[in-house]
Protein backbone atom coordinates (compact mmCIF):
# COMPACT_ATOMS: atom_id res chain seq x y z
CA UNK A 1 0.00 0.00 0.00
CA UNK A 2 2.82 2.46 0.74
CA UNK A 3 4.11 2.32 -2.82
CA UNK A 4 0.69 3.36 -4.18
CA UNK A 5 0.33 6.50 -2.05
CA UNK A 6 2.95 8.67 -3.84
CA UNK A 7 1.52 7.64 -7.22
CA UNK A 8 -2.01 8.61 -6.20
CA UNK A 9 -0.90 11.98 -4.81
CA UNK A 10 1.15 12.65 -7.93
CA UNK A 11 -1.86 11.96 -10.14
CA UNK A 12 -4.04 14.35 -8.15
CA UNK A 13 -1.34 17.04 -8.20
CA UNK A 14 -0.83 16.62 -11.93
CA UNK A 15 -4.56 16.85 -12.63
CA UNK A 16 -4.86 20.15 -10.78
CA UNK A 17 -1.68 21.47 -12.35
CA UNK A 18 -3.05 20.80 -15.83
CA UNK A 19 -6.42 22.48 -15.27
CA UNK A 20 -7.04 25.91 -16.76
CA UNK A 21 -9.03 28.60 -14.99
CA UNK A 22 -12.33 27.14 -16.23
CA UNK A 23 -11.54 23.83 -14.53
CA UNK A 24 -11.09 21.90 -17.77
CA UNK A 25 -8.02 19.96 -18.79
CA UNK A 26 -5.54 21.76 -20.97
CA UNK A 27 -4.90 20.07 -24.35
CA UNK A 28 -1.80 18.31 -23.10
CA UNK A 29 -3.35 17.49 -19.72
CA UNK A 30 -3.86 13.72 -20.15
CA UNK A 31 -0.37 13.28 -21.58
CA UNK A 32 1.14 15.20 -18.67
CA UNK A 33 -0.79 13.12 -16.17
CA UNK A 34 0.33 9.89 -17.82
CA UNK A 35 3.97 11.02 -17.88
CA UNK A 36 3.81 12.02 -14.22
CA UNK A 37 2.23 8.71 -13.23
CA UNK A 38 4.88 6.78 -15.17
CA UNK A 39 7.72 8.71 -13.54
CA UNK A 40 6.31 8.21 -10.07
CA UNK A 41 5.63 4.53 -10.67
CA UNK A 42 9.28 4.13 -11.66
CA UNK A 43 10.43 5.99 -8.55
CA UNK A 44 8.21 3.86 -6.31
CA UNK A 45 9.58 0.70 -7.92
CA UNK A 46 13.17 1.78 -7.36
CA UNK A 47 12.52 2.77 -3.75
CA UNK A 48 10.99 -0.68 -3.26
CA UNK A 49 14.32 -2.13 -4.41
CA UNK A 50 16.11 0.03 -1.87
CA UNK A 51 13.77 -1.16 0.88
CA UNK A 52 14.61 -4.77 0.03
CA UNK A 53 18.34 -3.98 0.10
CA UNK A 54 18.24 -2.38 3.56
CA UNK A 55 15.75 -4.78 5.14
CA UNK A 56 18.52 -6.79 6.89
CA UNK A 57 20.04 -3.57 8.27
CA UNK A 58 17.27 -3.06 10.79
CA UNK A 59 19.70 -5.29 12.69
CA UNK A 60 22.58 -2.89 13.32
CA UNK A 61 25.14 -5.71 13.57
CA UNK A 62 24.12 -6.95 10.11
CA UNK A 63 24.80 -3.47 8.73
CA UNK A 64 28.24 -3.41 10.34
CA UNK A 65 29.05 -6.83 8.91
CA UNK A 66 27.89 -5.67 5.45
CA UNK A 67 30.31 -2.73 5.47
CA UNK A 68 28.55 0.19 7.16
CA UNK A 69 30.96 0.10 10.06
CA UNK A 70 32.45 3.60 10.20
CA UNK A 71 30.90 6.03 12.72
CA UNK A 72 30.63 9.27 10.74
CA UNK A 73 28.66 11.66 12.95
CA UNK A 74 27.14 11.93 16.41
CA UNK A 75 23.35 11.94 16.60
CA UNK A 76 22.41 15.05 14.61
CA UNK A 77 19.39 17.24 15.25
CA UNK A 78 18.25 20.23 13.20
CA UNK A 79 20.16 22.52 15.59
CA UNK A 80 23.43 20.97 14.40
CA UNK A 81 23.13 22.00 10.74
CA UNK A 82 22.05 25.61 10.24
CA UNK A 83 22.40 25.17 6.47
CA UNK A 84 19.56 22.61 6.48
CA UNK A 85 16.44 24.36 7.77
CA UNK A 86 13.76 22.22 9.37
CA UNK A 87 12.94 20.41 12.58
CA UNK A 88 13.59 16.93 13.84
CA UNK A 89 16.70 14.79 13.67
CA UNK A 90 18.71 12.53 11.40
CA UNK A 91 20.27 10.28 14.02
CA UNK A 92 23.70 8.65 13.91
CA UNK A 93 25.34 8.32 10.49
CA UNK A 94 27.23 5.09 9.87
CA UNK A 95 29.30 4.93 6.70
CA UNK A 96 30.49 2.46 4.12
CA UNK A 97 33.95 3.78 3.26
CA UNK A 98 34.04 1.92 -0.05
CA UNK A 99 31.05 3.91 -1.24
CA UNK A 100 32.17 7.17 0.35
CA UNK A 101 35.51 6.98 -1.48
CA UNK A 102 34.05 6.07 -4.89
CA UNK A 103 34.92 9.43 -6.51
CA UNK A 104 31.45 10.88 -6.41
CA UNK A 105 29.50 7.99 -7.89
CA UNK A 106 25.78 7.99 -7.04
CA UNK A 107 24.06 4.60 -6.96
CA UNK A 108 20.63 4.02 -5.44
CA UNK A 109 21.61 0.59 -4.14
CA UNK A 110 24.92 1.79 -2.70
CA UNK A 111 24.01 4.40 -0.06
CA UNK A 112 27.08 5.85 1.56
CA UNK A 113 25.41 6.23 4.96
CA UNK A 114 22.83 4.40 7.07
CA UNK A 115 20.91 6.41 9.68
CA UNK A 116 20.13 5.09 13.15
CA UNK A 117 18.07 6.54 15.98
CA UNK A 118 19.19 5.78 19.55
CA UNK A 119 16.51 4.10 21.65
CA UNK A 120 15.96 4.12 25.39
CA UNK A 121 17.08 0.48 25.69
CA UNK A 122 20.49 1.35 24.21
CA UNK A 123 19.80 -0.18 20.80
CA UNK A 124 19.88 1.53 17.43
CA UNK A 125 16.78 1.76 15.26
CA UNK A 126 17.31 1.94 11.50
CA UNK A 127 15.47 4.95 10.06
CA UNK A 128 16.87 5.73 6.63
CA UNK A 129 19.80 6.23 4.29
CA UNK A 130 21.78 9.18 3.06
CA UNK A 131 23.71 9.56 -0.17
CA UNK A 132 26.68 11.90 0.01
CA UNK A 133 29.15 13.29 -2.51
CA UNK A 134 32.16 15.13 -1.07
CA UNK A 135 32.86 18.63 -2.36
CA UNK A 136 36.29 17.28 -3.32
CA UNK A 137 34.54 15.17 -5.98
CA UNK A 138 31.83 17.64 -7.03
CA UNK A 139 32.60 21.20 -5.91
CA UNK A 140 29.97 23.12 -3.98
CA UNK A 141 29.90 25.65 -6.81
CA UNK A 142 28.87 23.01 -9.36
CA UNK A 143 25.37 21.87 -10.27
CA UNK A 144 23.89 19.56 -7.66
CA UNK A 145 24.09 15.82 -8.25
CA UNK A 146 20.71 14.12 -8.54
CA UNK A 147 19.13 10.78 -7.69
CA UNK A 148 15.66 9.69 -8.81
CA UNK A 149 15.23 13.20 -10.16
CA UNK A 150 15.86 14.82 -6.76
CA UNK A 151 18.71 17.29 -6.27
CA UNK A 152 21.19 16.86 -3.45
CA UNK A 153 21.53 19.70 -0.93
CA UNK A 154 24.77 21.40 -0.02
CA UNK A 155 25.89 20.54 3.51
CA UNK A 156 28.83 22.91 4.03
CA UNK A 157 29.26 21.87 7.68
CA UNK A 158 30.22 18.40 6.47
CA UNK A 159 31.79 19.40 3.15
CA UNK A 160 29.38 17.25 1.16
CA UNK A 161 26.29 17.15 -0.98
CA UNK A 162 23.56 15.06 0.70
CA UNK A 163 20.23 13.44 -0.07
CA UNK A 164 18.15 11.43 2.41
CA UNK A 165 15.64 8.68 1.74
CA UNK A 166 13.63 7.70 4.82
CA UNK A 167 13.01 4.04 4.06
CA UNK A 168 13.21 2.90 7.67
CA UNK A 169 10.82 5.28 9.38
CA UNK A 170 7.94 7.26 7.89
CA UNK A 171 8.60 10.97 7.47
CA UNK A 172 5.54 13.22 7.36
CA UNK A 173 7.69 15.95 5.77
CA UNK A 174 8.46 13.70 2.81
CA UNK A 175 10.63 10.70 2.11
CA UNK A 176 13.45 12.92 0.75
CA UNK A 177 13.31 15.58 3.49
CA UNK A 178 16.58 16.27 5.36
CA UNK A 179 14.96 15.99 8.81
CA UNK A 180 12.48 13.55 10.32
CA UNK A 181 10.32 14.90 13.14
CA UNK A 182 9.71 11.36 14.41
CA UNK A 183 13.43 10.78 14.93
CA UNK A 184 14.98 11.92 18.20
CA UNK A 185 18.42 12.10 19.76
CA UNK A 186 16.96 12.06 23.26
CA UNK A 187 18.75 8.86 24.20
CA UNK A 188 22.00 9.52 22.34
CA UNK A 189 23.95 9.92 25.57
CA UNK A 190 23.04 6.51 26.90
CA UNK A 191 23.61 4.89 23.54
CA UNK A 192 26.79 6.56 22.31
CA UNK A 193 29.29 4.30 24.05
CA UNK A 194 27.56 1.15 22.83
CA UNK A 195 27.28 2.42 19.27
CA UNK A 196 30.92 3.37 18.98
CA UNK A 197 32.36 0.16 20.36
CA UNK A 198 32.10 -1.51 16.93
Amino acid sequence: MRARIPITLALVTALFACEDHQGTLAPDGPAAVKASATANASEASQIAQLRRLVAPFHDFNAAVQAGWSAPITPCWTSADLPSQPGTGAMGFHWGNLTYILDHGAVNLLQPELLLYEPEKNGKLRFVGVEYIVPFTDIPSTADAPTLLGHEFSRVPEAGVWGLHIWVGRHNSSGIFSPWNMKVSCQFAGTQASAAHQH
